[in-house]
């Protein structure tokens, strides 16, 4: 893994079973259950999962996640550019990760090991 680069994809879902039924029948992705909120996919050209959001949110699109070592210290970095942090660090399956929000109002994640 790359710092400062695309490592990973997160669309909302509204209903979990529908969604891997869409996506491994129509377009044979791969998948594995982190509980009845969470799925991963693989085979898509790029590794991502869907959350499940049963009240979707006004930025109801994509989270795009983004890979870095040391994550204080980009949370930091991005706080003193002026960019809110949205979600400070917290741990998950896998890692630990924040969220932010850039300076168009996009929320990005960042996540480290």
């Amino acid at each position: 893994m790359t710092d400062r680069q695309i490592n990973y994809i997160e669309f909302p879902a509204t209903d979990i079973d529908k969604t891997k039924a869409f996506y491994g029948e129509v377009l044979e992705w791969k998948f594995v259950d982190y509980g009845p909120e969470y799925i991963s996919f693989q085979g898509a050209g790029i590794d991502g999962g869907f959350t499940l959001e049963t009240k979707p949110s006004s930025n109801c699109g994509v989270l795009v996640v983004l890979y870095y070592r040391e994550l204080e210290r980009l949370e930091a970095q991005i706080a003193e550019y002026g960019c809110k942090i949205s979600r400070s660090i917290f741990s998950f399956p896998g890692g630990r990760r924040f969220h932010f929000i850039d300076p168009n109002g996009n929320e990005l994640a960042v996540w480290s090991e």
